[in-house]
C-alpha cells in the first residue's frame, strides 16, 4: 500500500437512507482523480450512525463499484475491543477476498492508558486476516497513541501492523 488514500463519506438522502448513486459517483470521482486506494467505513463515513445492515450494504456496494480497480481498506474500530474483534471475525471472508488492510482507530470515550491501547491493538492484529493500519486521532478520541506504544504493537505483530494514520498534529510525535 502506498500513495494517496481517500476515506469515503456516506452520502444520505433527505429521508436518511444511504444515497447509493451518490456514493457510486464519489467512488468514480476518486478513481478518476488518481486515488490509489479507498477507505470504506472509516470515521469520515459516519459509521457510528450506520446500522450493521447499512454498513454491510455499503461494503458490498463499494466492492462491486470498484471492481478490483484499486485497493480497498476497511475501517473497523470502536471503544469495545470485543466488539471490534467480533466484527473482524464476522467480516473475515470479505476482508480476505476484497480488502488490502484494516484501518483501526484508537478506542474513543473510554480513554484507555497506553497498556490498554497496546492490548486493544494486539487483539485487533491477532483477529485480523489482513494487515492493520493503526489510526491515532486524539482530538476525536480523547486518547493519544504514543510512539513507544506503536513500536510495542509493531514488535508484537510485525507481520500485521503495516502503518499508522497519525493525526495527533504533534510534529515531534509524528517524526518519532
Amino acid at each position: 500500500m502506498k500513495g494517496l488514500g481517500t476515506a469515503l463519506v456516506t452520502p444520505f438522502l433527505e429521508n436518511g437512507e444511504v444515497d447509493y448513486p451518490a456514493l457510486g459517483s464519489l467512488v468514480e470521482h476518486q478513481i478518476a482523480g488518481g486515488t490509489d486506494y479507498l477507505v470504506v467505513l472509516g470515521t469520515t463515513s459516519e459509521v457510528p450512525t450506520l446500522t450493521i445492515s447499512e454498513q454491510n450494504a455499503i461494503v458490498s456496494y463499494v466492492i462491486k463499484q470498484v471492481n478490483g480497480r484499486i485497493p480497498l481498506v476497511m475501517g473497523i474500530g470502536g471503544n469495545c475491543t470485543r466488539s471490534v474483534v467480533d466484527r473482524i471475525h464476522q467480516m473475515s471472508d470479505i476482508l480476505s477476498k476484497h480488502f488490502a488492510a484494516i484501518l483501526s482507530v484508537t478506542p474513543y470515550y473510554n480513554r484507555p492508558q497506553q497498556e490498554g491501547l497496546y492490548q486493544h491493538f494486539c487483539a485487533v492484529a491477532e483477529a485480523s486476516p489482513i494487515p492493520v493500519i493503526l489510526y491515532n486521532v486524539p482530538g476525536r478520541t480523547g486518547v493519544n497513541l504514543l510512539p513507544e506504544t506503536v513500536m510495542r504493537i509493531y514488535e508484537a505483530h510485525p507481520d500485521k501492523i503495516i502503518g499508522i494514520k497519525e493525526a495527533s498534529g504533534n510534529i515531534e510525535q509524528i517524526k518519532k
